[in-house]
């Protein structure tokens, strides 16, 4: 089902299409991350000699605070996990490498690969719109290493189907923020107003694409977030209805169209 918004530049053609992951190509899935601070803390405890519980506690006050920051920070700043390790090594007076980390993370993703599912639809509908010379993006806020999300795309054969992929963990900023959705722009070489933003956060991801000139494109579902102030300039509850809004914008004209 589609709903039409503010509907902005409907005389332009649609040329690019960009994902929002956790939500919108990937099912809503609440990671936690007690099990990771809990193999980061016995490590860490091993070299240091300290209290396991303690330490995994200091973690996981510390990734809660660094949220709140940057989330609430007016240019939304991002950050990583081995930034929470920087803070956290300051405030626990040890020094944590970042293999420590690459080793937690990598057991904390075998521990959560099953519960880890893409939407049903996202392959087929990546792929047609491949088929129809539309290009595609994914763009996620995440404070996981780009290695976390690659290994789900590779193994339910979305990758294949995304011409470019941008996270946040690898960025100095996040979504709502103007540069991160440029940075994606750039590298599709795509006009703002010929691409649509596709994400289940309305502050997030269609106040932030709508601020750099794309239309965004509200997935509603049960645990999709709006915000005040926000029109999308689509509503649609099924991926497939990407398809039907690129065929309705694009009218006559072949897909993907000068």
């Amino acid at each position: 089902m589609i709903e039409q918004g503010s509907a902005r530049c409907l005389d332009e053609p649609v040329e690019a299409v960009i994902f929002d992951w956790g939500g919108t190509l990937s099912e809503w899935v609440l990671i936690e991350m007690e099990d990771m601070w809990e193999l980061a803390a016995e490590h860490i405890a091993v070299e240091t000699g300290g209290e396991p519980q303690a330490i995994k506690m200091q973690l996981a006050l510390v990734e809660n605070r660094l949220w709140e920051e940057c989330v609430g920070f007016s240019g939304a700043r991002s950050f990583r996990l081995v930034d929470i390790f920087k803070v956290a090594s300051d405030e626990l007076g040890v020094d944590v490498a970042e293999a420590v980390l690459e080793e937690a993370a990598l057991r904390h993703l075998d521990s959560w690969t099953e519960h880890v599912v893409h939407d049903a639809e996202a392959k087929t509908t990546l792929a047609s719109l491949k088929a129809r010379g539309i290009r595609t993006g994914l763009l996620s806020n995440t404070h996981w290493p780009e290695h976390f999300h690659e290994h789900f795309l590779q193994r339910d054969g979305l990758a294949e189907f995304l011409d470019i992929c941008v996270y946040s963990s690898n960025e100095p900023e996040m979504k709502p923020h103007p540069r991160i959705f440029q940075r994606v722009l750039a590298e599709l070489d795509v006009r703002p107003e010929r691409t649509l933003f596709v994400g289940d956060r309305q502050h997030d991801d269609i106040r932030g694409a709508q601020g750099v000139g794309m239309r965004g494109v509200w997935k509603h579902t049960p645990h999709a977030f709006r915000a005040e102030g926000v029109t999308p300039d689509f509503v649609i509850t099924a991926l497939p209805d990407v398809l039907d809004i690129c065929a309705g914008v694009n009218g006559g004209r072949p897909e993907g169209a000068q």
